[in-house]
This record gives C-alpha cells, sequence and structure tokens, in this order.
C-alpha cells in the first residue's frame, strides 16, 4: 500500500507538531502550466503533506517547522515515495513568519517556448489577512511563462503595478479598499491595453482578507503544447481552487491633446472633461501638447474648452461630445479662432481628430511623423523631402492619411506650393541628432503666414509634439517664409546658430545687406556683402547672446525677414 494511503494529512502535520517547537506558515500556489505537472506529489522532509496537487489550486497556510533545514520534494502524480521526486528545494523558514511559495516554470524538455526552469518561486511576507479590516489586501506573482513586462492600471485611475516581468512578486500587497474594480494589463510602456479583467473583491466578500493574484497560463497556447490560455487567477488565504478573474472588453483608449489655436483669446486654456470635478488639462497653453492620457470609450463623453482659471463648465467657449472606440487611439489638435474679428481668415475653433493615433513608430530604425496643417492662413501645400514628396496637397485642418515611415536620419524638409514646384520655406528636421528613433511624432504647422491680418500673432512654423507632450518643439528654418517684399531666394543656416551663419543662393550682381535685430527691435549686427563676392557669405555672430533674433537680407532691392535663435 503507497505512504499516501498510510499517512494522512493531518496525522503528518501532529508528527511535526510533537518533533518540532518552531513553526512557519506557509502556502503553497502550482502555477505550473506544464501539462506534464498537471498534478503533482509535494514532500517535506520526506513525508507526503500534499497529494495530487492540482494546477490552479492552492493550500490554505500550513504550519511547517521554522528554524531548522527543511527539504521540499516535487514528484509526479501517484509517486510512491520520496524517492520519485523530480527536483526539490531547501529551506530554512522564520518562526513566526508566513510564506508564499508559487510552483513555476517548465518540466517538460521540449514542446515549450520559452521554457524557463521550473521553480518554486517564494514571497516572504504572506499575509492571511488584510493589514486593515475595511480593505482587501493583493499580492500579485507574474507567473505566465511567455508573457511580457507589464503594467497594471486602474482604468482612468492610478498604475497598479510598474513593469512586473515573470517570475516575479510585487514588492508588496496593494492594500486596496474593498470594491469591484476592472483591471488592465498594459504593455511595459503602459500605451497599450493587453486585457482587462475584473476584480470583484466586493462581490467576492473578500472584505479582510488577503489573496494572491496570478498570471497564469499561456498568451500563446500554440507554442506551449496547446497548454491553458493566459488569465489571471486568485489564491485565496483559505486555499483550494483559484478563483479566476473574468475577462471584460476594453473600456479606454488613448488621446493626445495637441493646443495649435494661436487666437490670443485662447492663448492659455482650461480642458475639461465632462463636467470636472476639476480640470483635466489646467492651463493648457499655445503650442504645447498632453501627454496621451486615458480616455473612456463606447459612452458618450464631453470635451470641454474653458478660459484658465475656469471653476466649472459653464459657459464653455467650446464644447465637443465624442464617443470613442477602444480599437482606436486618437490625436485631438485645437485650431481656428475664438475672436469674432481681428482674424483672416476667419476659421472657426474646432477639435480636429485623427483616429490612428501612435505612441510609437514599431519599428526602432524609424521615426514616424504624422502631418497636420494647422495654419488658418496657409494655401494648401505639398511636404517634400529631396525628390520624394511626402505629403501632397495638404490643407487647413486635414491630418496626412497615415504616418510617414522614416528610416532615421536628418533631413531638410521643403514646403512647396500646391504644385510642387516653388519652395516656400525649407526646415531642418533631425530625427537621428535628437535621437527619435522608434518615436511617433505630430508635425503641426502652426501660427500665421500673415501675421499683420491676424492680430500680430505668432508666426508661421512648423512646431513637433511628442508622445510625451510637453512644449512643442519648433523646426529650424533654413529658408525664409515670411516676406515683407517679395522672396528674396536666399537660404540662411544653422538655425538655431551659435557663433556663425551662412547666407547662400546669393546674387553676385548687386550688393546684399544683412541685418539683425534683437527681440525689442533694436539693431544689433549689420553686414554687408559687396557684388561680385561668392553667393555662399559667412556671419560671425559669436558676440550674439542666446535669444530670438529677426534676421533681414536685403539683396536686389528684395527684403526677406525671418526669426533667427542663437544658442551657445
Amino acid at each position: 500500500m503507497k505512504k499516501k494511503q498510510l499517512l494522512s494529512f493531518a496525522a503528518a502535520i501532529m508528527l511535526a507538531s510533537s518533533t518540532y517547537a518552531q513553526f512557519a506558515k506557509v502556502q503553497v500556489i502550482h502555477n505550473c502550466a506544464d501539462a506534464a505537472a498537471a498534478q503533482v506529489d509535494v514532500y517535506i522532509n520526506g513525508i507526503l503533506q500534499l497529494n495530487d496537487f492540482g494546477f490552479r489550486k492552492a493550500t490554505p497556510f500550513l504550519d511547517v517547522p521554522a528554524g531548522v533545514n527543511i527539504n521540499v520534494g516535487i514528484a509526479p502524480a501517484n509517486s510512491i515515495s520520496i524517492n520519485d521526486t523530480i527536483t526539490s528545494f531547501n529551506y530554512n523558514l522564520m518562526n513566526g513568519s508566513n510564506y508564499v511559495l508559487v510552483a513555476s516554470g517548465i518540466v517538460s524538455p521540449t514542446g515549450y517556448n520559452p521554457s524557463p526552469a521550473f521553480n518554486l518561486e517564494v514571497f516572504p511576507m504572506g499575509r492571511l489577512t488584510s493589514s486593515n479590516p475595511a480593505n482587501t489586501d493583493v499580492l500579485v506573482m507574474h507567473g505566465s511563462t511567455d508573457a511580457p513586462t507589464v503594467d497594471v492600471k486602474v482604468p482612468l485611475g492610478p498604475t497598479l503595478i510598474n513593469d512586473i516581468s515573470y517570475p516575479s512578486f510585487t514588492t508588496d500587497y496593494l492594500e486596496l479598499p474593498t470594491a469591484n474594480y476592472n483591471i488592465q494589463v498594459r504593455n511595459a510602456a503602459g500605451t497599450d491595453v493587453v486585457a482587462e479583467y475584473q476584480a470583484p473583491l466586493t462581490a467576492l466578500a473578500l472584505q479582510g482578507q488577503a489573496l494572491v493574484v496570478l498570471a497564469s497560463g499561456f498568451l500563446n497556447p500554440a507554442n506551449n503544447s496547446g497548454g491553458a490560455g493566459f488569465g489571471l487567477w486568485a489564491a485565496l488565504s483559505t486555499g483550494g481552487d483559484l478563483v479566476q478573474l473574468p475577462s471584460v472588453a476594453t473600456t479606454t483608449t488613448r488621446v493626445q491633446v495637441i493646443h495649435n489655436c494661436a487666437d490670443a483669446a485662447a492663448s492659455t486654456v482650461d480642458v475639461w472633461l465632462n463636467a470636472g470635478p476639476s480640470p483635466l488639462i489646467d492651463n493648457f497653453e499655445f503650442r504645447t501638447a498632453s501627454a496621451f492620457i486615458d480616455a473612456p470609450v463606447g459612452v458618450d463623453f464631453d470635451i470641454v474648452i474653458q478660459p484658465a482659471s475656469s471653476v466649472d463648465t459653464t459657459n464653455a467657449l467650446a464644447r465637443f461630445t465624442y464617443n470613442l472606440l477602444a480599437t482606436s487611439k486618437y490625436i485631438l489638435v485645437a485650431n481656428g479662432t475664438v475672436s469674432p474679428t481681428g482674424y483672416s481668415p476667419v476659421q472657426p475653433f474646432n477639435l480636429d481628430v485623427f483616429a490612428a493615433a501612435q505612441e510609437a513608430s514599431g519599428n526602432a530604425l524609424n521615426t514616424n511623423i504624422l502631418v497636420y496643417h494647422g495654419a488658418t492662413d496657409a494655401p494648401t501645400v505639398d511636404i517634400v523631402a529631396g525628390p520624394t514628396t511626402l505629403v501632397n496637397d495638404i490643407s487647413y485642418a486635414a491630418f496626412n492619411a497615415s504616418y510617414l515611415q522614416l528610416p532615421t536620419a536628418d533631413y531638410t524638409i521643403d514646403v512647396t506650393d500646391a504644385s510642387g514646384t516653388n519652395t516656400v520655406a525649407s526646415y531642418s528636421a533631425p530625427l537621428a541628432t535628437l535621437n527619435l528613433q522608434g518615436a511617433s511624432l505630430v508635425a503641426v504647422a502652426s501660427g500665421f503666414l500673415n501675421s499683420a491680418n491676424n492680430s500680430n500673432g505668432a508666426a508661421f512654423g512648423i512646431w513637433v509634439a511628442l508622445p510625451s507632450g510637453g512644449n512643442l518643439i519648433p523646426l529650424s528654418i533654413v529658408t525664409s517664409l515670411e516676406n515683407t517684399t517679395s522672396n528674396a531666394g536666399v537660404a540662411v543656416y544653422p538655425n538655431p546658430a551659435s557663433d556663425k551663419l551662412v547666407i547662400s543662393n546669393l546674387s553676385n550682381t548687386e550688393k546684399t545687406v544683412v541685418n539683425i535685430y534683437n527681440n525689442i527691435g533694436k539693431l544689433v549686427l549689420s553686414q554687408q556683402i559687396q557684388a561680385n563676392t561668392s553667393s555662399t557669405n559667412t556671419i560671425e555672430i559669436e558676440n550674439l547672446s542666446n535669444g530670438l533674433y529677426t534676421l533681414e537680407v536685403i539683396a536686389n532691392e528684395r527684403k526677406s525677414t525671418t526669426k533667427l535663435a542663437v544658442v551657445k
């Protein structure tokens, strides 16, 4: 007759109690999804303690000898004795402490990918009950061998766990007010929802209790001998079958908001989600962007725009209602004008929406760029890099159809008229210099071509929003867009500059004058370039301080101006 039939579990505990004076409490959880270990026998110091212990089952907290060396042996189900063990682990437990041991990994030599070795993962600060009777304490263990590093987040709420990887525990229990929660498993960047689950702590009457939630099973069963699928399962401190957390439809998606309204009356605004209780984005400034934030899906909600320092959504400056899809991510660009006069042409204020947003390029060698035309008085244009037209015929308030997928490098891009034949301006896009490989950006045409017709508002430029939000980044101008008469046809670089400035494409038949004015209009440098000189000339600016200047080039009685940044 087998030893397991002769020695009951209760008898084993009584025998241990008569032999040892010190004890720790240990809960054992079977989370090894290898079919070869679907059931196991567990021996402690040669005595069978767990008979045919099944996958996704847990013991209660058991008394185990402390202060002495103990051996935990794992054997196949229906084993005869300790001699049948396939692996064993040695411990010396602390008296009075509580331990959680989770069986994880793979025992089979083939059929699983990846196949980390079988192990008993140990958490040495287990809890039998919650530290606060009003709470439920939750320890989380990443036990899915083929799942990546993930975050765990409450939708529209806090991130509970950041970057947990197989086979780690959280550093401590989450002490959660007992309620019914939805929780999301996200990629390590926190940008994509992998799955969403219900954690019905109230419905399961778990107030005052402590439990262990495990990521269990395989993301890709086909690569793992058709094993159990991925899910979240909870082990109660009382043991028994693990409780599966139900999966639910994803309840949030990701949204970035970009402030590109150049109307001075909306230079700083508050952005509200529904009625508050406080602004979603407080004191949101022109040419800034939010980070990607969570927004609800499948329900109507309002985005309300109010003047800065608003206290509620009454008499809103603008209100927009959305119902978003979980399968999409969104870019919202605030654009147009809110003032009834002072701007020509008048373009009504709006939030223009792009519903295929990206937070990363998905290719570490590329930088992806979404282009948006947000200059109210600028015509339809093309965007060209060398011989390649990147964007054809983009007009005000339009996005290009999809992100440009560009190998990460430093580019000069030309803004041309709609025919593609006349370059209006050129900009430097130093993607490699700025280490933007793997990033996705939004390039926004911003400001006014003719500031004088638009309340002397911000001048035209191309500005870039990063997924992390913050101030938009201006692309440096290579050729001028602002002209007081007609285009002088010159190129100015670099911009920003530090000690030298190169002026090229000059006519060598008449004299050229270069003037630089500071931000209060004072002439701080003037240099005349004589006729019949080289078409490329260097201007020394090492004496100029850091700041923003106006560069004026007068050539052949034609004059052009542009902004010049000096950065030492």
